[in-house]
C-alpha cells in the first residue's frame, strides 16, 4: 500500500467499501500502487495496468490497454466512443466484486502479460478523424485559420475535432469554433490556458 493513495480510500464515498476490496484484490495481484490523475493506479514495473475510479451509478476498474484483453466474460465496457484503448469493468455493489474476484484477477494477470509482451494499441491517426462540417467551412473561408489549425500538433487537432463534434447542434459547433479561434492562433489546445 502506498500512503500517498490512502486519502482516496479514507474519504467519504458511496463506493468506500467497494474501493477497499478492489484495492486488496489489485495488491494481491502483486501490482505497485501509485496516485495518478487523482486516482489509485496500479502498475507493473512502472507501466500502468489498471486504475480505480467511481461515478454516480458505478465504480470501476479501468484497464489502460483493455482493448487488447480477450474479454472472455464479455464484461469490458468502452467508456465513450472516442476512448480507443481503455476499457472498464463496472460494479454497482460490493457483492458483484466479491462474486467476480477470480475473474478480476484473471483480467489483471492478462493485462500484465500484455505489458510484458510490449504490445501497443494501434491508435487512430488524426487524419482518420471526421472533420466537423462547420470546421471544414471555416477553414475553406479563412486560409489563415486553416494554416493555424494545420500547424497544431496532431493531438491538439484531435482534441478540437472531438470537442467540436460533441455538440449536437450546428449552431453550438459554430459557437465553439468561434470561441476557440484565438487559442488555435496561439497554437494551444481547446482546454489549454
Amino acid at each position: 500500500m502506498n500512503p500517498k493513495v490512502d486519502f482516496f480510500f479514507e474519504k467519504d464515498s458511496q463506493w468506500k467499501k467497494e474501493y477497499a476490496l478492489l484495492r486488496k484484490i489489485l495488491l494481491d495481484c502483486g501490482l505497485d500502487e501509485a496516485l495518478k490523475w487523482g486516482h489509485p493506479c496500479y502498475t507493473f514495473k512502472g507501466r500502468n495496468i489498471v486504475l480505480i475510479h467511481g461515478f454516480k451509478e458505478y465504480c470501476a476498474l479501468l484497464f489502460h490497454k483493455g482493448v487488447l484483453l480477450k474479454d472472455v466474460n464479455n464484461i469490458l465496457v468502452q467508456q465513450t466512443e472516442n476512448v480507443q484503448s481503455a476499457r472498464q469493468i463496472r460494479f454497482t455493489s460490493l457483492e458483484e466484486i466479491v462474486d467476480q474476484e477470480k475473474i478480476i484477477k484473471q483480467y489483471v494477470y492478462e493485462a500484465v502479460e500484455v505489458e510484458k509482451a510490449g504490445i501497443k494499441v494501434p491508435l487512430k491517426k488524426t487524419s482518420e478523424y471526421e472533420i466537423p462540417e462547420e470546421l471544414q467551412q471555416k477553414m475553406e473561408s479563412d486560409p489563415d485559420f486553416k494554416e493555424a489549425f494545420k500547424s497544431l500538433t496532431p493531438g491538439r487537432q484531435r482534441g478540437y475535432f472531438l470537442y467540436f463534434s460533441q455538440a449536437k447542434q450546428s449552431k453550438t459547433r459554430e459557437a465553439r469554433i468561434e470561441k476557440c479561434i484565438p487559442k488555435i492562433y496561439e497554437g494551444k489546445g481547446w482546454n489549454e490556458r
